[in-house]
């Protein structure tokens, strides 16, 4: 049983646990995984008796934190924990101290810059700052864009394993947004090979006609990291390999970023 599991089980195990913080143990379980799981395999990891567990899913379900996939005996999050999750990326009380650092970054490249996060099969705008240039493509927090035509998209797919992103995109075909949309899984992971080998990511006019953005991940100590810092800019102004040499950049304000994560207690 892995290290996070055991704590996990031990927390629920607890007595005078109230219900709500029983709940709640099983919920920080469930946001661990990164796949389908049935009443069986957390009976089996947490060591439970079935009835109870029973029970607290169907509650988590109720209340949307949970969904069924697959054949109805499979689980995974629901859209109101997702939503919970980015709000509270959106809204923390780092975003003063992140949306310096993003502006530091806009003052340098001359450019669009923004922070995102990954929810499911879409990218989510935490942060954006704008360039004072006159021609520019409005993006606001909170906007949504996919992750197979986003720079940022492809760098959280890369920390992927080929079946999980098989899993991620199987249930809908690749919407092709422009002519240089990616629309096959074999295309696709193609650009993550490259991705994970260069170690940053390239939307070149794969979302919007016109607008290139190059982005990079903001390091974490350990697993896998959900936030990205990214440029875009229209490609009248900046090309592929302009943009390319805002890597270093980039690379700083990512470094920045992850030092305010770990001083406020994240990963």
């Amino acid at each position: 049983m892995a290290k996070d599991s055991i704590a996990a089980s031990d927390e629920l195990k607890l007595d005078g646990n109230t219900p709500t913080m029983r709940l709640f143990a099983l919920l920080e379980v469930i946001a661990r995984k990164n796949q389908f799981f049935s009443l069986q395999s957390l009976v089996d990891e947490l060591g439970l008796p079935k009835p109870t567990l029973h029970r607290m899913l169907q509650q988590l379900e109720s209340a949307g934190m949970i969904q069924r996939d697959g054949d109805g005996r499979q689980y995974s999050t629901g859209l109101r924990l997702r939503r919970m999750a980015e709000n509270l990326l959106l809204n923390n009380t780092v975003h003063g101290a992140r949306h310096a650092i993003l502006r530091q970054l806009v003052e340098e490249v001359g450019e669009s810059c923004n922070i995102t996060s990954c929810t499911g099969n879409e990218v989510v705008y935490l942060d954006r700052v704008e360039t004072v240039a006159p021609l520019r493509f409005y993006l606001h927090p909170g906007s949504r864009v996919p992750v197979h035509c986003s720079a940022s998209g492809k760098l959280f797919l890369s920390q992927m394993t080929p079946s999980q992103r098989r899993r991620l995109l199987a249930h809908a075909a690749l919407a092709k947004y422009t002519d240089k949309t990616l629309l096959t899984m074999e295309q696709l992971e193609a650009e993550i090979d490259r991705v994970r080998r260069d170690g940053y990511a390239v939307d070149n006019e794969e979302f919007l006609p016109g607008l290139v953005c190059v982005a990079v991940l903001v390091p974490v100590k350990e697993g896998k990291s959900n936030i990205a810092v990214a440029i875009q800019a229209p490609t009248i102004r900046m090309t592929v390999e302009k943009s390319l040499q805002c890597l270093p950049a980039l690379y700083r304000a990512a470094r920045a970023l992850s030092e305010i994560e770990t001083e406020n207690g994240r990963p």
